[in-house]
């Protein structure tokens, strides 16, 4: 029996608006297992986002308990909690969230910064993820010189290339068509079979929650049921017969401005300052 990595007790998240007290995560209580893929499935407004940011440390629990690796987030400082995503959770954003002024290759290469990997050894890794995800041909192109397939597909190679133990996608999709949909969830739950990784994704699609392996139905911030899915039957989703590498979808760049990208890869004069201390 594995054993859970994520365990979640009684969590809570009430939000204070004037007089009134919004539940947004109402007594919440499950575990994820290891190499386990958790969709939290719901509609807009059900909790489902909220809940996938307090599991991530995002926001802070107004009650209850969220431990990772048996570890509580919830009384890590900002420092503790900063380093302790660093280096066990990745990230994959609807919004894609690469930085702008950088290439392919320098978004993927971020969290190997703060990791501390030299250069050569992070430049080969990253080079290497980014064949993997097909974008071999991409490496030096900037943002907005990519489809929204293939931006994700950089998020993708970001959240994936330290090797995390667990890596949160949040509508990881919601930008793109369906058939490149069903090329970036294949290509999510392909990289996270191949190294045991846990995933846990937040959708309001039925059918995309069938990639998982245990689906929570999220309502009105409280667990509604527990789904395990068995994909030995018939009828769940399958990948497409072609897998072309230039992706068609065209999204107009979302803006680069969320704060709540991977903590510890905001600040680029943290960049700059890993850079000199390679050349030096």
């Amino acid at each position: 029996m594995s054993e859970p990595i994520i365990e979640v007790k009684n969590a809570k998240k009430i939000y204070k608006m004037g007089k009134e007290r919004i539940r947004a995560v109402d007594g919440v209580s499950f575990t994820v297992d290891k190499g386990e893929f958790c969709c939290l499935l719901g509609t807009s407004g059900s909790g489902k986002s909220t809940l996938l940011n307090l599991m991530a440390g995002i926001e802070k629990l107004s009650s209850g308990q969220i431990l990772i690796k048996g570890e509580s987030i919830g009384g890590m400082s900002e420092n503790k909690l900063s380093k302790f995503r660093q280096e066990n959770l990745g990230f994959v954003f609807q919004s894609y969230n690469l930085i702008g002024s950088m290439t392919a290759l320098e978004n993927v290469e971020l969290p190997l910064v703060f990791k501390r990997v030299r250069g050569g050894k992070r430049k080969k890794m990253a080079r290497k993820i980014l064949k993997q995800v097909g974008l071999g041909g991409r490496m030096r192109h900037k943002p907005k010189e990519m489809s929204g397939g293939q931006q994700q597909r950089v998020g993708i190679a970001r959240a994936f290339v330290s090797k995390p133990d667990i890596v949160f996608a949040d509508e990881p999709t919601g930008n793109l068509d369906s058939h490149t949909t069903i090329e970036v969830m294949e290509l999510i739950k392909e990289m996270a079979e191949k190294n045991n990784q846990t995933i846990v994704m937040v959708t309001h699609d039925r059918k995309l929650s069938e990639y998982a392996d245990k689906i929570i139905h999220i309502l009105d911030g409280k667990i509604e049921s527990v789904e395990i899915v068995d994909h030995t039957a018939a009828g769940n989703a399958s990948p497409p017969e072609e897998k072309g590498d230039d992706l068609s979808t065209t999204v107009e760049q979302s803006s680069q401005d969320n704060t709540e990208e991977i903590k510890g890869i905001e600040e680029s004069t943290e960049v700059r300052e890993e850079e000199t201390h390679e050349t030096n």
